[in-house]
């Protein structure tokens, strides 16, 4: 089965989890989300498959812009995920999806859940 991982090379804990998922003998597909921006569908499917229903659970809260935007006081799920999609920065790193299952690599260990 295929794993994706939704990777910032910059991030420590995502090479982690890169690393991990190819010590474990697979070859992900590489998502480079900074470059390769999500959708609002994308973000949706990310949190289905997630198991979680509130965006917020897949934000990076101490991110400067997540301040600047006023995210803190934002209770409508479709400004939340605008708000990913036009700052993809604000998105948890990495995701890890293998069929229609998906977990956040924080910390990296929680990979070994889905190999």
């Amino acid at each position: 089965m295929d794993i994706t991982i939704y990777h910032n090379p910059r991030c420590s804990k995502s090479r982690q989890t890169l690393a991990l998922i190819e010590e474990a003998g697979y070859e992900p597909t590489i998502v480079k989300y900074l470059e390769d921006r999500l959708s609002a569908s994308d973000l949706q499917t990310l949190m289905t498959r997630l198991g979680i229903g509130d965006p917020r659970e897949i934000m990076r809260k101490g991110e400067a812009v997540y301040k600047e935007l006023g995210l803190k006081d934002e209770t409508d799920p479709a400004t939340l995920l605008s708000a990913m999609v036009e700052n993809p920065k604000l998105i948890e790193r990495p995701i890890v999806v293998r069929g229609k299952q998906a977990i956040i690599g924080r910390p990296p260990e929680n990979v070994k859940l889905l190999l």
